[in-house]
């Protein structure tokens, strides 16, 4: 199927996926702490935070997706192993 092979490609790494993500944590964190301190002073920190925002979303989904994928990926691999030792009575 074409879908287990993007769940696969997405999944193969999940050490770089959990960096990814966490990346994308930190700059979200980043990002959020601009907006509010630009709340309260100078409005050029929320414009930096807002530029900031999507790259961190960004990575953060992907990462995510890519977690996801490699523990969907895990499933996939036990159904198919399960179903080619099925009894068929």
């Amino acid at each position: 199927m074409k879908y287990k092979q993007v769940i696969y490609r997405l999944g193969n790494e999940p050490k770089i996926s959990l960096k990814r993500f966490l990346s994308g944590l930190g700059l979200f964190v980043v990002a959020a702490a601009l907006i509010v301190y630009g709340y309260f002073n100078s409005h050029y920190f929320q414009i930096g935070g807002l530029l900031l925002l999507p790259i961190a979303l960004y990575f953060a989904i992907y990462g995510y997706l890519g977690i996801f994928a490699n523990r969907f990926s895990q499933v996939i691999a036990k159904a198919d192993e399960d179903a080619k030792h099925r009894d068929i009575f």
